[in-house]
């Protein structure tokens, strides 16, 4: 693999779809072979790598192993399910459309109601779609990932969303058809079929739901799906669950699992739409053509790969000196910077400081369901204004600021915040994106250019519809931005081979996973590994019986108040030292050095560096890689 052209082969595009690649993990929680060694590339390299991994999203089907998203079940099922939606719009009273999810997911739902309850106000008619998020809308903003695991949370807050309704078509959105949330939501449908047809939206097969038993439940995820299974025959329930591949970083479902979520609930409520309102009945074909119109959207993104590169490398290095990454955006781009940033935290182990997403007109702009958030302090201002009052003043000139924003936004207000960030740090940048012949706003922007070090412009033809258009804007500014934050931590040294190595433990799912990760790190026993996991969690040298006899429901809430578990974890694995030990070793070779030489002195065994300043900069050692 040369640092400057890593391609990737097409054997190594499909190897995950092998019955014999991870056998035991379902395709949300699998490596990707594409990503395997993104801890060692170049930044350009990392790019490539991820587009790589979400044009896997849009692959064909290649037999019987997985539905794809552009196969024909998925597409017949997305039909069925628009016309659903199209009942409720042609008779909205005492009807309702609710999407529901924990994290990404419910940010997607909210993100994606806002946007179709705006298109129902501009045609004069009632708002018919609600958004449910775990924890409530402060996990719109920040990491709130305990409530995923309560079935009972998720069926009382469906409950109160639909009081006094008599038909609600209820979307349930779990990527790793895993989430207890929406497990209980499910279940409240199907109890009560005279007012509930369930949808499930997730990416991995049915067979591969999560079985594990949850708190205070008879049923499990997978029972769930299967009575759903079951009722799909006659559509009373429908899914939608296609494999999209493993993402780039392992379990990351904030990547390609929130893109295709977003994709097939768009071309789901457009679909609806146009056959309400213009007439255009809902076909196979159209729904077709929709996908395709986000498959075009991928590639004229990364064909941004040096802007993305530069941007990358830029938030790269703000985050190694320890400094911050902003991201300053107008309309719904800006939403999609909060959530950007506010999924740092738990997957990367970020500060809340680290990456930072604030919006043109604050909480008049998010619109959301419980208001203002500012109460619960600094980390839920986000308007321009608390960027201007609370960060402006500190900056220097390795903090990188992302200004993003299209040429419908008010270029000359973009300009003026860009002239008083520039008195503070010259690492300014813009994603902008323009319609092709809009001659006015490209003379307004070559003034605008001078101001930043760099300007990454998007140029789209002319649309047949304005709405495709912006949500087109939306997943190019999802992409590139889950590309810069993703790319910047692998620099920082956040991800070992293509795994999250300071994942925060907070959920059963996320429980689990560390658990994992220290076995396939270690190659220590399962059973070792939780306990040093635990060990880590409770800050105990021994485990009690007091310990080991608590659910993972305790061990997570514990977690919560706890940072670099798994590497405290690791390194007790690899050197049977004490707790006390493995942090001052920790402290001696922070978490952004932990994967290099000093894994080859934990372990005495020949792991190379993993991060380089270049792929071709040559690796000492072969990395053993797990069975």
């Amino acid at each position: 693999m040369a640092g400057s052209d890593w391609t990737c082969s097409l054997s190594a595009m499909h190897e995950w779809e092998s019955q014999d690649y991870e056998p035991s993990l379902p395709v949300s929680e699998k490596s990707n072979p594409l990503t395997r060694d993104i801890d060692r590339a170049s930044a350009k390299c990392i790019v490539r790598m991820l587009q790589a991994c979400d044009a896997q999203m849009f692959q064909e089907e290649t037999g019987a192993t997985y539905q794809r998203l552009l196969g024909e079940r998925v597409v017949e099922t997305v039909v069925e399910v628009a016309k659903r939606v199209q009942l409720v719009l042609k008779d909205p009273q005492d009807s309702l459309v609710v999407l529901s999810g924990c994290g990404t997911s419910g940010r997607m739902a909210f993100l994606i109601t806002s946007a179709f309850n705006r298109a129902l106000r501009e045609l004069n008619q009632s708002s018919v779609y609600s958004y449910i998020i775990a924890g409530g809308d402060r996990a719109l903003l920040s990491s709130q990932e305990a409530p995923e695991d309560d079935p009972k949370l998720g069926m009382l807050s469906l409950k109160k969303a639909c009081e006094g309704k008599k038909r609600v078509l209820f979307i349930g959105i779990s990527c790793g058809l895993s989430a207890p949330f929406v497990a209980g939501q499910l279940d409240f449908c199907l109890q009560h079929p005279e007012v509930y047809t369930p949808v499930l939206v997730g990416f991995n097969p049915a067979h591969q739901a999560r079985d594990e038993p949850m708190p205070g439940c008879t049923f499990t995820f997978r029972s769930v799906v299967q009575r759903m299974q079951e009722l799909a025959k006659s559509q009373k329930a429908f899914l939608i669950n296609p494999a999209v591949g493993p993402e780039a970083i392992s379990g990351s479902s904030r990547m390609k699992g929130g893109s295709a979520t977003k994709i097939l609930l768009e071309v789901v409520l457009s679909a609806a739409h146009a056959a309400t309102f213009t007439n255009t009945p809902v076909t196979h074909k159209g729904i077709l053509q929709h996908m395709r119109a986000y498959e075009k959207t991928l590639d004229k993104t990364y064909a941004q790969t040096d802007g993305i590169t530069a941007l990358l490398e830029a938030a790269g290095q703000s985050l190694l000196c320890g400094r911050r990454v902003c991201y300053m955006g107008w309309g719904s781009l800006a939403l999609l910077g909060l959530i950007d940033a506010s999924e740092c935290i738990p997957t990367f182990g970020a500060d809340y400081e680290d990456v930072r997403g604030f919006v043109s007109g604050g909480y008049k702009e998010l619109n959301n369901n419980e208001g203002p958030l500012i109460s619960l302090g600094p980390d839920f201002c986000i308007a321009h204004e608390d960027f201007l009052h609370l960060i402006l003043p500190s900056l220097n000139d390795q903090d990188i600021v992302l200004l993003v924003y299209t040429h419908s936004d008010d270029v000359s207000e973009v300009a003026e915040l860009a002239r008083r960030v520039r008195e503070k740090t010259s690492n300014l940048h813009a994603i902008y994106h323009r319609v092709d012949g809009d001659t006015a706003a490209a003379v307004q922007q070559e003034d605008f250019n001078k101001l930043c070090l760099s300007s990454l412009k998007i140029t789209w033809p002319s649309p047949a519809s304005e709405s495709l258009l912006h949500m087109q804007w939306e997943l190019s500014t999802k992409l590139l931005l889950n590309a810069v934050s993703t790319g910047a931590h692998v620099l920082k040294g956040k991800i070992y081979q293509n795994h999250m190595i300071d994942v925060q433990v907070t959920n059963s799912k996320l429980y689990c996973r560390a658990t994992r990760l220290l076995r396939k790190l270690s190659g220590c026993p399962e059973s070792q590994c939780e306990e040093a996991l635990l060990k880590a969690i409770y800050e105990v040298d021994e485990l009690t019986v007091g310990i080991t006899s608590c659910d993972i429901t305790t061990h997570t809430l514990t977690a919560r108040n706890r940072s670099k578990v798994v590497p405290l974890a690791l390194v007790c694995l690899l050197t049977g030292c004490s707790l006390v030990e493995a942090e001052s070793r920790l402290e001696q070779q922070p978490i952004h050095h932990f994967h290099s030489p000093f894994l080859i002195r934990l372990s005495h065994c020949s792991y190379p560096p993993r991060r380089m300043t270049s792929v071709e900069s040559p690796a000492p050692y072969q990395l053993p890689r797990p069975a």
